[in-house]
């Protein structure tokens, strides 16, 4: 029988791999541990042991609520304009062009989460103030726009704008890539065939990156679930629930409200504030499971059958 040589540099790349994988499995558990063992105590506590003075359930329902309600919307956003820019540089814009426009959108992702935070406390929260009187004004039948409207402008939707803005490089950049994957043969098929530019799009570049394009949204979505200072800068919390996205009175998110009440807490506080880092830990590990799911569903279906 014939055996397989083994080579000193397969050797050391396959368990340098290993203990990466290993190493990330290994983090991921302690952090899961950490945050369950101190976190307890936080649940388990009786209101008048904590700051917040309420059972822990009625505490992070609303943050729940807030962080769902945030990132669903900034995802809403962020999603068309993320594919739309990525298929423009990669199917529209010449070629002279295509490359400055991606490397600028690149470069928003390393843009720190600070300054997102202040451009939109000092610039976008100001400018939102008149079209949130009109929406009241004029949609204020619609729930979402009941009002009354912020004189501040930091609302939930404007927080959502600004998550939209801080997640759009990473569905850009993804989609993008995902688009330039699309076999040459299937476009210049569809082409041949009398297909417009669009058509050929809709036919064979999205079919082919389906799976791609929801892998890049819910990798967005882990990033609006889990984004804190941005959020904490923009948002007027006062830690209810409502769909109201123009008021003053808003949800706050988990992380936020980590970020501006874990300086002050002390006691079984800082292990509620950890309990529902907790929360949001299994929400994002949620997320990313389902995502998975999705993304490999169609592909398990298709060995199955074959």
């Amino acid at each position: 029988m014939n055996k397989t040589i083994q080579r000193p540099g397969d050797t050391i790349f396959r368990g340098t791999a290993v203990a990466a994988a290993t190493t990330i499995l290994v983090t991921l558990a302690a952090v899961g541990i950490f945050l369950t063992i101190k976190g307890i105590p936080g649940m388990t506590a009786s209101p008048e042991e904590v700051k917040h003075g309420t059972t822990f359930l009625a505490y992070v329902a609303p943050l729940v609520f807030g962080t769902l309600w945030a990132a669903a919307l900034a995802l809403a956003i962020a999603t068309p304009v993320g594919i739309g820019v990525a298929l423009f540089i990669s199917h529209y814009a010449p070629r002279k062009l295509a490359g400055p426009v991606g490397y600028v959108i690149d470069l928003l992702a390393a843009v720190p989460s600070v300054v997102f935070g202040a451009w939109g406390i000092m610039t976008l929260a100001p400018a939102m103030r008149g079209p949130y009187a009109w929406l009241e004004d004029n949609l204020g039948f619609i729930p979402f726009f009941a009002g009354p409207a912020s004189a501040t402008g930091r609302t939930m939707l404007t927080a959502a704008l600004v998550l939209a803005v801080m997640v759009i490089p990473i569905m850009t950049a993804l989609c993008r890539e995902i688009f330039l994957q699309t076999p040459r043969l299937h476009e210049e098929a569809a082409l041949a065939l009398g297909a417009t530019r669009w058509e050929m799009v809709r036919m064979a570049v999205f079919p082919h990156a389906k799976s791609g394009i929801v892998s890049a949204a819910m990798l967005a979505l882990g990033r609006a679930l889990g984004e804190t200072m941005a959020v904490a800068m923009v948002l007027s919390a006062s830690g209810v629930v409502t769909f109201n996205l123009i008021s003053s009175t808003n949800p706050s998110t988990i992380a936020a409200n980590i970020a501006l009440s874990f300086k002050e807490a002390s006691g079984l506080t800082v292990n509620a504030l950890i309990a529902t880092g907790l929360v949001l830990f299994v929400i994002t590990f949620a997320v990313n499971f389902v995502a998975r799911l999705i993304v490999t569903g169609p592909n398990r279906a298709k060995a199955a059958k074959s």
